[in-house]
């Protein structure tokens, strides 16, 4: 039986929960429990590049494929240690100007960052940035489906983990991505790491008219910026 090694490319059915409660799962049965409407979403990683928690990255090396393993996770290998720092105070006019009016218990999005509200005090929010799950121990049972052997589909997971978009491409002795010149960052950033997973070079090309690459934004917490309520 043929063992998982870092830098394999898999599909992973996994359950995630802490004290007893599923956080995540993408086996219809605990999705359908989370949230009656969601759908499971495959989950295709490459082991042993961070592409989830480093408890669960280090538990998959030397595992067989297709058998169902269990695991449990100290939270510094999880989502880390509850931080202080991302307790933060702030003004509320910031909320009530997008017509937020924030009450105890409700979760936010603030700069692209989940957030909960634990007090709000006269003209004051404090607000909690931290993972729920930060300082949490985790157990995760999972079974890795399969090996990804399909180039294609393993080029383009790792454009949509990289760029977190894919771009056009032709599939030659190298990969060629063909967009406009603010991609080059991409390309450079990326070829290297691209080059050691793949194995063929990656290169560009620029194409008149293509749109820009998509923008995200990766604020730090806390910002005054766009707040909405869920």
């Amino acid at each position: 039986m043929e063992m998982i090694k870092k830098n394999d490319f898999v599909e992973i059915r996994f359950t995630g929960s802490s004290q007893g409660q599923v956080f995540d799962s993408n086996i219809e049965e605990e999705v359908k429990k989370l949230d009656p409407k969601a759908k499971p979403e495959k989950l295709l990683i490459v082991v042993g590049q961070g592409m989830v928690i480093t408890g669960l990255d280090a538990a998959l090396e030397g595992k067989e494929y297709g058998k169902a393993y269990e695991v449990d996770i100290a939270f510094k290998e999880g989502f880390g240690p509850r931080r202080k720092e991302m307790v933060k105070v702030l003004p509320l006019k910031i909320f009530t100007e997008k017509q937020v009016h924030p009450q105890v218990g409700m979760m936010l999005t603030m700069d692209n960052t989940m957030a909960k509200v634990i007090a709000v005090s006269g003209g004051r929010v404090t607000v909690d940035f931290n993972n729920p799950l930060a300082g949490k121990d985790l157990h995760y049972s999972f079974t890795v489906v399969k090996k990804l052997e399909d180039e294609k589909e393993r080029i383009e997971l790792l454009f949509r983990q990289f760029f977190g978009f894919i771009p056009e491409y032709d599939l030659k002795e190298q990969v060629v991505v063909k967009g406009p010149k603010s991609f080059v960052v991409f390309i450079t950033a990326f070829k290297e790491k691209f080059k050691e997973l793949i194995g063929k070079d990656l290169s560009f090309e620029e194409k008149q008219g293509a749109q820009p690459a998509p923008v995200h934004n990766h604020d730090e917490p806390g910002h005054e910026g766009h707040v909405h309520e869920h």
